[in-house]
């Protein structure tokens, strides 16, 4: 549908987005360290991801596949991915819209987000299919909770996007993002590939909206219409013209 750029909004209350910035580390890392383990991978799919049957008790998961305990998988799911593809998507997303979902939340604040929109988006996959036995894995939950909260928080900021992968556009945060998440919504309702979890989207997504209301700094306003820039970036108000001087000019000799 679309890819995320680069948005021209500012940090406002932190200086530095260290937490998105080790979450897309940690991700990056686990993701190599399972395209080199070989046959652990398949392993680690299913002993860390997100099985609904397991946590429902309609299926019973092997010993030596309890790597953590089985309520952990509703955050271990979430730092692993299936391919690069995979693995890009979500972090492009998040590198563009956490930073400042971060910096209105603070540090830990956000990284509680973070998760509880990862295991929001789990919560709701097992609810609507509570007896599948496939594992789920990957950060797409978490990423619609800062996608719904990004959404809320700064709807009038200008975004560059690639439309269909290949058209440069620089347009509103609301007009891609909120397709976008109608688009979850709807893949839910009319049933979207196996391949996605639409429900952990949906999940995230709601999960995200509510909390960015609960966690968020006072002083930030929803809606916000005061956009904080970088220098650099080219607005669209028009230069002030400079004063006409009421004094006449003396010239010397």
């Amino acid at each position: 549908m679309f890819i995320p750029l680069h948005d021209a909004n500012s940090l406002k209350y932190i200086k530095l987005q260290y937490v998105t910035l080790s979450l897309i580390a940690i991700n990056v890392l686990v993701f190599l360290l399972m395209s080199v383990s070989g046959d652990y991978a398949q392993a680690a799919a299913v002993g860390l991801g997100y099985i609904p049957a397991v946590i429902h008790d309609l299926a019973i998961l092997p010993a030596s596949y309890y790597f953590v305990p089985r309520d952990f998988t509703y955050v271990t799911y979430a730092f692993l991915h299936a391919d690069i593809f995979h693995l890009g998507g979500n972090m492009l997303f998040l590198w563009v819209f956490g930073d400042n979902i971060e910096d209105a939340l603070g540090h830990i604040k956000f990284l509680i987000f973070y998760l509880l929109c990862a295991a929001a988006g789990a919560f709701l996959h097992g609810v609507i299919l509570p007896d599948s036995e496939a594992p789920l894995i990957g950060a797409s939950g978490a990423i619609a909770g800062i996608v719904s909260a990004y959404l809320l928080l700064h709807p009038r900021v200008k975004v560059w996007v690639l439309a269909f992968g290949r058209i440069p556009l620089r347009i509103p945060a609301i007009y891609p993002l909120i397709l976008w998440v109608a688009t979850q919504f709807l893949m839910l309702v009319w049933g979207g590939g196996e391949q996605v979890s639409w429900p952990a989207h949906v999940g995230g997504i709601i999960a995200g909206a509510l909390l960015i209301v609960i966690l968020k700094r006072r002083s930030v306003p929803l809606f916000d219409r005061a956009i904080v820039s970088p220098r650099a970036v080219v607005t669209d108000k028009p230069t002030e013209p400079a004063p006409s001087q009421t004094e006449p000019i003396k010239w010397g000799r």
